[in-house]
């Protein structure tokens, strides 16, 4: 064989290999992301019923409207029922839209970026829907005296500020124990806590994304 020929063959040997590789890592990549829109689902329908939980709240509050409350205490109360509803519905909806913005179509370095960001929303999301309720349980509480004609402050004066002091308190002290559990001598910890706050389907999503990253950059 001549030595061009020779130059030629292996050209394109050369050139076959690499293309036989592409398609291999569009394979790998297209079952890869696949995998994380699957992922998402969870996460995706855990948002949804975010939404259809936070629903009963602004009907609770649109009924008290209704009744015409007297109570300056009733009204307030009211107030925070309603809020907190419709806040959890924003909050669910955001996480929602930023799960449907993210392109798949980007390198994978912008998909991690796009996930991180729903990452971070589903987070502060978890924190709309569930810190409130150190003190929104005393406002449901009186939003439903005051639908009975009741004004529950001037009933239970010592129920309602105790109430709304243990609030406070258990407000306080989930912020001390967020800053407590960051401090660099506890940063395995925190970092533990903050893999458990992601949820399962985002910790998954990520997984899949690295691994990819991992034999994209081999």
């Amino acid at each position: 064989m001549e030595l061009d020929d020779f130059k030629s063959a292996w050209q394109s040997l050369d050139h076959r290999l690499q293309l036989d590789n592409a398609l291999k890592l569009h394979e790998l990549r297209e079952r890869k992301l696949d995998k994380t829109r699957g992922s998402l689902r969870p996460l995706f329908w855990g948002q949804v019923a975010q939404i259809l939980f936070a629903i009963p709240f602004i009907l609770l509050a649109a009924l008290l409207w209704m009744s015409r409350p007297d109570p300056a205490s009733s009204i307030v109360a009211g107030v925070l029922v309603q809020a907190y509803g419709v806040l959890t519905i924003i909050a669910a909806g955001v996480v929602l839209g930023q799960i449907g913005h993210i392109d798949y179509s980007q390198p994978v370095l912008v998909i991690q970026k796009q996930l991180l960001r729903a990452r971070t929303l589903y987070v502060r999301s978890g924190m709309v829907a569930g810190l409130p309720w150190w003190f929104l349980w005393v406002a449901i509480v009186q939003t439903l005296a005051a639908l009975g004609g009741v004004d529950l402050l001037a009933k239970a004066p010592a129920f309602v500020w105790s109430g709304y002091g243990i609030g406070i308190v258990g407000l306080l002290a989930t912020w001390w124990f967020h800053r407590w559990a960051r401090r660099p001598e506890r940063a395995e910890f925190g970092r533990k806590m903050d893999d458990s706050l992601s949820g399962r389907s985002l910790r998954k999503a990520q997984a899949q994304l690295d691994e990819l990253q991992r034999f994209e950059r081999d």
